[in-house]
């Protein structure tokens, strides 16, 4: 292992936090080699005041620091999966997935235990079209409201009062020792997960095999079949993560099962399927299933969805 170790990461608490874990398991495994947190800003994390969907795009929490890498100004950077895109720029890779935390998404209320307990027409909060999608054909009543910004701020616009409930990812509360926060966790017969949510991935410069292989050791193989069937199914819908698509996949033995998911934004049609295949096959698994879901009727709600979301 390279003596000194340059990480490329958000500068929001979830991200260093994510980051300084990894940096903590490198320098445990190599007590000789130094990790430097390198804190970028990316065009996501500037854009504050319009829902994602509107903004356009893929990569927006990723591409400054995919850039860094290229450049050569950091040596790895860790990602959440679920911000990144399925075409990576030439030259690099995302070789090591750790293992994962939660993939499900929290109901977060201060007052109700669950989404059914929420009194009719009650406010939540989430800018994600998926969720937004899945919360319309759940309760069908309540008035979903955007909602952006790190973690603390969402948090505190709930406890203000500015809304009822609010969804955000279970990872993130877990891996920030927030877990006192979450109310409940949405089961995914309820809430399908976004794709690769929950799991870190770290990308380098292919050309770098002496670090790949320093890095092994934070390699979870589960946890990575599970990830290549859900991104081989965001792949075939050309899909990013401000569309309502869902997935979610279960590794039992040596198969593998993907639950998928398209959806309306307005939660009137909800697609889903459920496929299982041998783990070599994750690849398949991921593109069949988009397949039938485009096929039911996907295909004419993306078209629609992406119509409505040009910036």
């Amino acid at each position: 292992m390279k003596k000194t170790v340059k990480i490329g990461t958000r500068a929001s608490l979830l991200a260093v936090t994510q980051s300084t874990w990894v940096k903590n398991q490198i320098e445990a495994q190599y007590p000789d080699t130094s990790v430097e947190l390198i804190k970028i800003t990316t065009k996501g994390d500037k854009i504050l005041d319009v829902p994602l969907a509107k903004v356009g795009g893929k990569g927006l929490f990723v591409k400054e620091i995919e850039d860094a890498l290229l450049d050569g100004r950091v040596d790895l950077a860790v990602h959440s999966m679920k911000d990144v895109p399925t075409d990576l720029p030439d030259g690099l890779h995302v070789a090591i997935i750790p293992p994962r935390e939660t993939a499900l998404d929290a109901f977060i209320c201060n007052h109700s235990k669950t989404i059914e307990d929420l009194a009719e027409g009650a406010t939540i909060g989430t800018s994600s079209l998926r969720r937004k999608a899945q919360l319309a054909a759940l309760r069908p009543d309540v008035k979903i409201k955007d909602l952006r910004g790190n973690l603390d701020t969402r948090l505190r616009k709930l406890d203000e009062g500015q809304y009822d409930a609010i969804i955000l990812a279970g990872a993130g509360l877990n891996r920030l020792g927030m877990q006192n926060r979450i109310t409940a966790l949405f089961p995914p017969e309820q809430m399908l997960p976004a794709i690769g949510q929950g799991s870190l991935g770290i990308e380098l410069r292919k050309k770098d095999d002496e670090l790949l292989a320093g890095m092994q050791f934070l390699h979870d193989r589960a946890t990575a079949v599970t990830v290549a069937a859900e991104r081989a199914f965001l792949l075939r819908l050309e899909g990013g993560c401000q569309v309502p698509i869902g997935a979610h996949a279960v590794l039992e033995g040596d198969t593998v099962t993907l639950t998928g998911l398209i959806a309306g934004v307005d939660g009137r049609r909800v697609l889903r399927e459920q496929q299982s295949a041998p783990t070599d096959q994750a690849d398949t698994l991921g593109r069949s299933l988009a397949e039938v879901l485009l096929d039911r009727g996907g295909r004419a709600i993306l078209d629609e969805v992406y119509r409505d979301s040009q910036p």
